[in-house]
C-alpha cells in the first residue's frame, strides 16, 4: 500500500518543491516528479498479484480517517483500477515534457495544477473508500478548470465554467446516490462504513425499484464524466480551448472517470437497474456514436474534431459495458485503455503542428507531408490506431464491444442474456465505418495534398511564432511520441496477457446480471412503471 500511495502523494510534493522554487526550475521538476510518481506505480505493478493469480482485488485496509462517518484512507487496485492508473501515470511525464515550448507564461501554476490533477485522478482510481473516491473524482475539477481557464484558447473561461457546471453538477446526483447507501448500510449492519464492497454488498440486497432509481442517479453523474449524448455539449469546448496537455489528459484519464464509475459503482451495486435500463443507455450510446461522427464530417478544426470522436469511441466502450456479458465488458475495459493511448497522441500530434502554425483549421493548412515528414508518420500511425485496423490496439477493443452487443440477445439458455443483439451491433458498426471515414479525410487535408501555410515557410524561418521549433518534429517531441507509438503497436499483437488480467474483474462485475436480465424480460410491466421507459421498451420491441 506504501508505493500507492506514494504514486498519489509524489505529484503533490512535487507541486509544493515548484511553488517555492525559480520558475527556470519547474519543467524539470515537474518531469522528474512525474517520473518518480511512475515508477513508484510500476514497481507497485511488477510486484500485483492479480496479473498471474487471477484473482479479483487482493485485500485492502487503510487508517480510519473520519472514524464515526465509517470513512477510511484506504487504497488498492484490481486490474482494471490498476491498468487505468498506469494510463493516467504514463501519460503525465509524456504531457509534461510536450508542454516544455507550449507552456511559456505562468510556468510555476501550469505544472503545480497539472501534478495535482494527475494525484487526484490516481486517487480516485486507487480508491477503495467511496468517499474518498468522491474527493479524488470531484477535485479533478479544480486544476482542470484552471488549466483551461488561464492556458486555453481565447473562450477558454466560457469553456472552463461550462465544464465546471456540467461535472459539478452531475457529481452531485452520484453523491447524493452513495450517500444513500451508506445510510441504508448503517440501518442494516448499525454503523457506517462507505467501503465500497461493504456499500456493494448492501445496495444489491435493496429492493429493485429502489435499485432502479439508484442506478439512474449513478448514471446521470457518471454519463455527464463520461460523456454520453446529451450530456456532452461541455466536451467539445473544453477539448478546443484547452492547452495540448490538458487536452491529453482530459480524454485519456479524465473521462475514464465516468466509464470506470459505471464500472466499479453503477453497474455492480444496482444491478436490477442496470438490467432495467441496459437498452436505454445502449441506444444512448448509439445516438452518440452516430451524431458525434456526423458533426466531425463537417468540422475543420482538427482539434474539436478529435474531441468529437471521442464521443462517439466512448459511446461505442459503453455499448460493450451495457452488452452485460464478458465479451462486452473485457472489450470496453480494453476500450477505455487504448482510447487513452490513441487519442491522446493524436492531441499531442495536432498541439505539435499547432505550436508552429497557431491553427488548426484544416481548410488553411494542409499537405505537411512535405514539411512534416517525421509528423506525418506518426499522425498517420495514431490515426490507423484509432479507426481500429488490425494490428493495432484499438481494433481488439472495437472487435470485442460490437462482438459483446451481437450476442447480447435474449437467450434463456445462455449464460449473460440480454435485450440488445444484431441490430445494435450493426448500427453502432456502422457509426464507425463513418468514424473511420472522417479520419482518413482529416488525414488527407492535413497531410496529403499541396503544401499549404497560413504563415509562411517555416523552414526559412519567416514563422516568427515559434523559433525555438524545428519545421519537423525534434528529439523531445519524438520522444514523446514514441512511447505511445510502441505501446499501440504491442497491445495490438499481444492483446491477451491484458484480457486475462481484466477477465475475472469482468466476470465478477457481472455476477448479478443473468438473473436479474432474466428477471426483467420475463416481468410484464418494468420495474418501475414509467411511460417513457414503457415507450421505449415498446419501439425496441422488447418482449
Amino acid at each position: 500500500m506504501e508505493l500507492i500511495w506514494l504514486s498519489i502523494i509524489i505529484p503533490v510534493l512535487t507541486a509544493g518543491v515548484i511553488a517555492i522554487s525559480p520558475s527556470k526550475h519547474a519543467r524539470n521538476t515537474a518531469f522528474a516528479g512525474s517520473l518518480l510518481s511512475l515508477a513508484a506505480l510500476a514497481l507497485f505493478a511488477w510486484n500485483f498479484p492479480a496479473w498471474k493469480a487471477g484473482t479479483y482485488f487482493p485485500m485492502t485496509a487503510g487508517a480510519h480517517w473520519v472514524h464515526g462517518a465509517g470513512v477510511s484512507l484506504s487504497v488498492g487496485f484490481d486490474t482494471v483500477s490498476l491498468l487505468l492508473a498506469l494510463l493516467t501515470a504514463f501519460l503525465m511525464p509524456l504531457c509534461i515534457l510536450g508542454s516544455f515550448t507550449a507552456i511559456t507564461d505562468r510556468v510555476k501554476e501550469f505544472y503545480g495544477w497539472f501534478l495535482v490533477l494527475g494525484s487526484s485522478i490516481l486517487l480516485a482510481f486507487a480508491a477503495r473508500d467511496a468517499i474518498l473516491f468522491y474527493i479524488g473524482y470531484e477535485f479533478t475539477l479544480v486544476p482542470m478548470t484552471l488549466i483551461v481557464a488561464i492556458y486555453g484558447g481565447t473562450e477558454r473561461r466560457v469553456a472552463a465554467i461550462k465544464m465546471f457546471l456540467y461535472t459539478f453538477l452531475g457529481s452531485m446526483f452520484m453523491l447524493a446516490a452513495l450517500l444513500y447507501v451508506g445510510w441504508e448500510h448503517r440501518i442494516a449492519s448499525g454503523a457506517w462504513n462507505f467501503d465500497i464492497d461493504a456499500l456493494t454488498a448492501t445496495a444489491v440486497r435493496l429492493p429493485s425499484a429502489t435499485q432502479y432509481w439508484l442506478f439512474a442517479a449513478l448514471m446521470i453523474g457518471f454519463a455527464v464524466k463520461v460523456p454520453l449524448f446529451p450530456l456532452h455539449t461541455w466536451l467539445p469546448l473544453a477539448h478546443d480551448q484547452a492547452p495540448t496537455a490538458g487536452s491529453v489528459i482530459l480524454a485519456s484519464a479524465l473521462l475514464k472517470l465516468g466509464t470506470y464509475g459505471n464500472y466499479r459503482f453503477a453497474l455492480p451495486m444496482a444491478p436490477a437497474g442496470g438490467a432495467e435500463l441496459m437498452n436505454v443507455v445502449a441506444v444512448l450510446s448509439i445516438i452518440a456514436i452516430i451524431y458525434a461522427s456526423l458533426i466531425c464530417w463537417v468540422q475543420t478544426d482538427a482539434k474539436k474534431l478529435i474531441a468529437y470522436s471521442s464521443i462517439a469511441h466512448l459511446g461505442l466502450c459503453m455499448l460493450g459495458l451495457f452488452a452485460l456479458n464478458p465479451m462486452g465488458a473485457e472489450g470496453a475495459v480494453f476500450y477505455m485503455v487504448n482510447h487513452g493511448l490513441s487519442t491522446g497522441a493524436l492531441f499531442l500530434c495536432i498541439g505539435m503542428f499547432y505550436e508552429r502554425y497557431h491553427t488548426k483549421d484544416t481548410d488553411v493548412l494542409g499537405g505537411l507531408a512535405k514539411r512534416m515528414p517525421v509528423w506525418s508518420c506518426f499522425m498517420v500511425f495514431f490515426t490507423l490506431a484509432s479507426i481500429g485496423l488490425p494490428g493495432l490496439n484499438g481494433f481488439v477493443g472495437e472487435f470485442l464491444c460490437l462482438g459483446g452487443t451481437f450476442i447480447a440477445e435474449h437467450d434463456a439458455n445462455s449464460g449473460y442474456p440480454g435485450v440488445l443483439g444484431p441490430w445494435y451491433a450493426i448500427v453502432a458498426g456502422l457509426g464507425l465505418i463513418f468514424a473511420a471515414m472522417y479520419l482518413l479525410i482529416l488525414l488527407g487535408k492535413i497531410v496529403w495534398g499541396p503544401l499549404r501555410e497560413p504563415h509562411g515557410d517555416v523552414s526559412h524561418g519567416s514563422h516568427a511564432a515559434a523559433p525555438a521549433l524545428p519545421s519537423d518534429l525534434g528529439l523531445r517531441e519524438i520522444a514523446v511520441l514514441m512511447p505511445i507509438a510502441i505501446a499501440c503497436l504491442w497491445l495490438g499483437v499481444q492483446p491477451k496477457p491484458m484480457l486475462d488480467a481484466i477477465s475475472p474483474c469482468a466476470q465478477r462485475m457481472l455476477v448479478n446480471y443473468p438473473a436479474q436480465v432474466e428477471r426483467v424480460m420475463a416481468e410484464s410491466i418494468p420495474v418501475a412503471p414509467t411511460p417513457v421507459i414503457t415507450s421505449m421498451k415498446t419501439t425496441l420491441k422488447v418482449p
